[in-house]
C-alpha cells in the first residue's frame, strides 16, 4: 500500500489558538481532497511558535484544549500531526500528536530542549525521554520535534525502536546559514537512522523571528527529494511506498534561489508579517540619499505594496545637493508618495533654547544628535499622524559600534535592517537592482556619510567596512578574541581593539533600539544578551 503525506507550511500566529485551529483544518481538508492519508503540522501549531510567557497563563492551556478537540473530531478522515503544548500531571511538554480515527493515537514530548540563541524552551517545558512509533498505513514512524534531529541520539532511539520513517515537525527561525545546515544535519542523522526523513518546517514571522518553510524530504539513499517553497504557505506531497520501505515526490523541483534572494525574501516577508500581526497597514521611511534608507524604502515597498508607503526626505544645513538629488529619484524610481521637511527650523529652536549650555562648535556630538533627534520628531509626529509605522534604516554594523542616534535615527517602530551588516546591505541593493532598478546607482557607489558636519564621511572614525563587518563578525558570531582575529592579519590590533570597546559601549543603546529581523546566527536582542554595565573590555 503507498500512503500519500502531504507537508504543511503553515503561518501561524502567536496566540491565536482560534485561528490556527482554523488554518489546520483548512489545510487537512484541502490535503484530504488531494487524496492524502497523513497531513503533517510545524512544531507548536496549535500555539504558534515561540508562546514565550502566555505559556504560564491557565486560561492559554485551557483554550488550547477546546480547540485540539476540533481538530481531534477532524482526523476521522485523515491524520493529522500536529504540535502542541501539553499539560500532562503537572508537567508541560512541548509535544508532538498523532491524531486519527477521532482520538490521539500517539504522543511524543520533545527530549531536546534547545536553551541557547532565540531558544528559551527550558523556562516552559519539561523534557521527554521516550521514543514514539506509530503504525499507519502500513508505516512504522518514528516521530520527533525541531532540536531532536539537530542533536545525536533520539533518531537513533527512533530507529532502534523500529521506526521505517522519520516524521520531524519544526519551527527552526531562519538565518542566511540555515537552509544549507538543514539538509547537511539530517544526512547526519541518516547515518544513526537510515530511513526516509520527512521535515516540515513552520512558515512566518514572529516579532524578530522568520520561520522560512523550505520544508524537505529526504529518501532512505539521503537524496533530497523535495524542498517546499520558501516563504510560502502551503502543501507538499510525497508519497510512501510500502514495498520499497522508501518516499518518492509527488512535487516538481524547486528553482534554486541565491543567498541574497532568500535574505531580501526574509527581510520582506519580516516586514510584512510584523505590520500585519500589529495592525499597522503602511509605513514611513525618512530617505537621506544614503545606500540604508535607499535599501529599506525598496523592502518597504516591496513587503507592503507602494500606495502604503511614503518617503519623508529631511534636508539639513548639511544635506549636499547630491543626497536630495538621489533621494528624489529613487522616488521617482518607486513611484512612491514623498514630503521634504526641512529640520532647520526646528534645530534652530533647539540651538535657541540650548543657548548658553550648548558649545559653539556646531561639529560637535551634540550638535550632531541635535539634527539626528530633530528628525527623529518630525518623523514620530508623522508616524502618530498617520497611523504607519516608522521603520528605521540602520544598519547592525552602525548598531554594533553604536554609531547611532537614541531618539534620533534610532527612532521607529521596527528596525527592517537591524541585523543586516553593512556590506550586506550594498549586495542585497544591488541584488533588488538586478530585478528592477529601484535604487540609483550613485547611492551605492558614494562614500557613506551622516551628513552632520561638514566634509564627514563613516570611515573618517572607523575601518572600512568590508574591514569592520570582518572583525564584527568573528567577535559576535565567531566568538573569536581580539588575539585570535589578529592572528588572521586582515586587521591591524588597534582597529579590532576599537571596535570591540566600541561594541560594548553601544549595549546601552541596543537595549533600547526597536526589534528587527534576524538574519544572522547571532542577532543583537534576545539572542545575544550581555549586560550594559560589565568590565569585560
Amino acid at each position: 500500500m503507498n500512503t500519500t503525506i502531504a507537508l504543511a507550511q503553515v503561518n501561524f500566529f502567536v496566540g491565536d489558538i482560534n485561528g490556527n485551529a482554523d488554518k489546520m483544518l483548512y489545510y487537512a481538508r484541502q490535503a484530504y481532497l488531494g487524496k492524502a492519508g497523513i497531513v503533517v503540522f510545524s512544531e507548536l501549531a496549535l500555539s504558534g511558535y515561540p508562546p514565550e510567557d502566555l505559556l504560564f497563563r491557565q486560561a492559554f492551556h485551557q483554550k488550547i484544549k477546546t480547540h485540539l478537540q476540533h481538530l481531534i473530531e477532524a482526523s476521522r478522515d485523515i491524520d493529522i500531526v500536529l504540535g502542541t503544548p501539553w499539560l500532562d500531571n503537572g508537567n508541560l511538554y512541548n509535544a508532538l500528536l498523532y491524531l486519527s480515527a477521532g482520538k490521539i493515537l500517539g504522543y511524543y514530548a520533545k527530549q531536546c530542549l534547545p536553551n541557547y540563541g532565540v531558544f528559551d524552551e527550558k523556562r516552559y517545558f519539561t523534557p521527554g525521554n521516550t521514543p514514539c512509533i506509530v503504525q499507519r498505513h502500513g508505516i512504522s514512524m518514528g516521530l520527533v520535534i525541531c532540536e531532536d534531529l539537530w542533536l545525536p541520539g533520539p533518531a537513533a532511539q527512533a530507529f532502534a525502536a523500529g521506526a521505517q520513517c522519520l516524521i520531524s515537525i519544526n519551527a527552526s527561525p531562519y538565518d542566511h546559514h540555515k537552509p544549507k545546515q538543514r539538509l547537511e544535519v539530517l544526512q547526519q542523522r541518516q547515518l544513526e537512522a537510515p530511513v526516509p526523513i520527512i521535515y516540515v518546517q513552520s512558515v512566518g514571522a514572529q516579532d524578530e523571528c522568520v520561520f522560512d518553510g523550505g520544508s524537505l524530504a529526504l529518501n532512505k539513499q539521503g537524496a533530497l527529494i523535495l524542498e517546499s517553497p520558501y516563504f510560502t504557505e502551503g502543501l507538499s506531497y510525497v508519497q510512501y511506498q510500502e514495498r520499497e520501505q522508501d518516499i518518492i515526490s509527488l512535487e516538481k523541483k524547486q528553482p534554486s534561489v541565491t543567498e541574497e534572494g532568500l535574505m531580501y525574501e526574509a527581510l520582506r516577508f519580516g516586514l510584512v508579517d510584523y505590520a500585519e500581526k500589529n495592525n499597522f497597514h503602511g509605513a514611513l521611511v525618512g530617505l537621506s540619499g544614503g545606500i540604508d534608507s535607499a535599501l529599506t524604502l525598496a523592502l518597504a515597498c516591496d513587503a507592503l505594496g507602494k500606495d502604503q508607503v511614503e518617503a519623508i526626505l529631511l534636508p539639513s544645513r548639511h544635506t549636499s545637493n547630491e543626497s536630495m538629488e538621489l533621494a528624489l529619484e529613487q522616488v521617482r524610481l518607486l513611484g512612491v508618495k514623498h514630503s521634504i521637511l526641512s529640520i532647520e527650523p526646528t534645530y534652530t529652536a533647539l540651538l535657541q533654547t540650548l543657548g548658553k549650555h550648548l558649545s559653539k562648535d556646531e561639529s560637535d556630538l551634540t550638535h550632531q544628535n541635535l539634527q539626528a533627534r530633530a528628525r527623529g520628531i518630525l518623523l514620530m509626529a508623522l508616524s502618530n499622524q498617520s497611523g504607519k509605522i516608522l521603520l528605521t534604516t540602520g544598519n547592525k554594523s552602525e548598531m554594533a559600534v553604536g554609531y547611532a542616534t537614541l531618539y534620533g535615527d534610532m527612532a521607529g517602530g521596527f528596525a527592517v535592517l537591524k541585523d543586516v551588516y553593512k556590506t550586506w546591505v550594498y549586495r542585497l541593493a544591488r541584488y533588488r537592482n538586478q530585478k528592477q532598478r529601484v535604487i540609483p546607482e550613485n547611492v551605492i557607489l558614494r562614500a557613506p556619510s551622516a551628513e552632520l558636519a561638514p566634509g564627514q564621511k563613516d570611515e573618517d572614525n572607523l575601518p572600512p567596512y568590508d574591514i569592520l563587518d570582518r572583525i564584527l563578525e568573528a567577535y559576535i558570531e565567531d566568538e573569536k578574541t581580539i588575539a585570535d582575529i589578529a592572528a588572521t592579519g586582515f586587521a591591524c590590533l588597534d582597529d579590532i581593539q576599537k571596535v570591540v570597546k566600541l561594541l560594548y559601549r553601544a549595549e546601552y543603546k541596543r537595549r533600547q533600539s526597536a526589534p528587527g529581523i534576524k538574519i544572522t546566527t547571532r542577532a543583537f536582542g534576545r539572542e545575544r544578551r550581555y549586560p550594559i554595565s560589565q568590565g569585560f573590555v
